[in-house]
């Protein structure tokens, strides 16, 4: 018996080439199994993916800009944290906004608050006393012309001079010729006042009477020379300047449309940047945040109002005074001024407030984001 041929029975069946009888052969490794996620489930796994990457596209894209305004720099490229970089970007933001507006509302506010206090104290009753000079004047002319004298030309002619020292009070009137046109009528009040007393010691009748007469009346009349012209040209001069000083032109518009919309701008930035704050560190409230929202709008509604009451004060004076004043309803148009243009000094200087309240506002921005910056070890560079 060959001995190849014995062995165990099926010795040398299923036993690949070069397996040697005692070779172990380890079993086939079995298919992984199927995943269970069905293709729906894995399209909107790819869709989530998807509008993942756009929506972190569209963020960088509209972070870019802001990046390059503030100087932060862009994103880490090794996926560490940026919490850092964004609170440096809100801090330079709220800065930049709080010192722009302090600087818009400062100058819009001052342009008008500039002119209503000189409206209250010279300008308008300079108006209001060059209306009484010249109703005295009218009076003492028909007072010099009546056959007897009388004590009333005396007494209008008091008022008169007395109303020109009144308006000279004011050291803007008529511009740089205006005190000097002012001493002028002075001393032609004092030559027509003198001429008219000298016709009336004359006879009724007399021809000295009639020249005397005649001669004040051209002082008090002539045509571009004389006393009531003279006051009439400083009148027009003088309801130049009330228009001047009481007009909210383009220039203000602008000024105040850019204060505001800074103003919208700082509460928006103010908003986001609580509400990063909350969803960064779960801190329901920043109170350095808050208090310089408060103040913000409070500070805004504030200036708001004033110019809004000193404005509408000021447009009142101005039809007031382009009103022809009947003499009786001039010392009721000087209580009307009065009461219209009160309190305007007090918001006046309440401009310097603003400049105070700016320098708050950046304070609290700054305390409120720069202990979240030191809890990060981050300095800027």
């Amino acid at each position: 018996m060959n001995p190849a041929n014995t062995g165990a029975p099926g010795a040398g069946k299923g036993v690949p080439p070069g397996a040697g009888a005692g070779s172990s052969v380890p079993p086939p490794t079995p298919p992984p199994p199927a995943s269970p996620r069905s293709p729906q489930s894995r399209q909107h796994g790819s869709g989530r993916r998807t509008s993942g990457r756009r929506a972190h596209g569209l963020a960088r894209l509209v972070s870019r800009p802001v990046s390059w305004i503030t100087g932060t720099g862009d994103r880490p490229s090794d996926g560490g944290s940026t919490t850092a970089r964004d609170l440096t970007l809100r801090r330079r933001l709220l800065l930049a906004l709080s010192a722009l507006l302090t600087l818009s509302l400062f100058v819009s506010y001052q342009g008008v608050h500039d002119d209503a206090d000189p409206l209250r104290t010279s300008t308008a009753p300079a108006v209001l006393s060059l209306d009484t000079a010249l109703y005295a004047l009218g009076e003492a002319q028909r007072d010099a012309g009546r056959p007897v004298p009388t004590s009333d030309f005396q007494k209008q002619i008091s008022v008169a001079v007395q109303s020109l020292a009144a308006a000279a009070a004011d050291d803007d009137l008529g511009g740089p010729g205006g005190r000097q046109a002012l001493q002028t009528v002075a001393g032609l009040i004092t030559v027509y006042a003198d001429k008219v007393q000298r016709s009336q010691l004359q006879p009724g009748g007399s021809v000295l009477r009639e020249a005397y007469l005649s001669y004040a009346t051209g002082v008090l009349t002539e045509k571009g020379s004389g006393i009531q012209d003279r006051l009439k040209t400083l009148q027009r001069q003088q309801r130049a300047a009330v228009h001047r000083q009481t007009s909210f032109g383009p220039l203000l518009w602008l000024a105040w449309s850019v204060t505001l919309l800074l103003a919208l701008a700082l509460t928006a930035a103010l908003l986001e940047t609580q509400r990063f704050l909350r969803h960064r560190f779960r801190r329901r409230y920043n109170r350095q945040l808050i208090a310089a929202l408060l103040l913000l709008l409070a500070g805004v509604t504030v200036t708001v109002l004033f110019t809004v009451w000193t404005q509408a004060g000021m447009n009142r004076t101005r039809t007031l005074l382009d009103l022809p004043l009947p003499g009786r309803f001039i010392p009721d148009a000087g209580r009307d001024t009065a009461s219209l243009l009160a309190g305007t000094g007090f918001r006046a200087a309440a401009a310097v407030w603003i400049l105070i309240g700016g320098a708050l506002l950046m304070a609290l921005a700054e305390t409120g984001l720069r202990r979240h910056i030191d809890d990060y070890r981050f300095r800027p560079r």
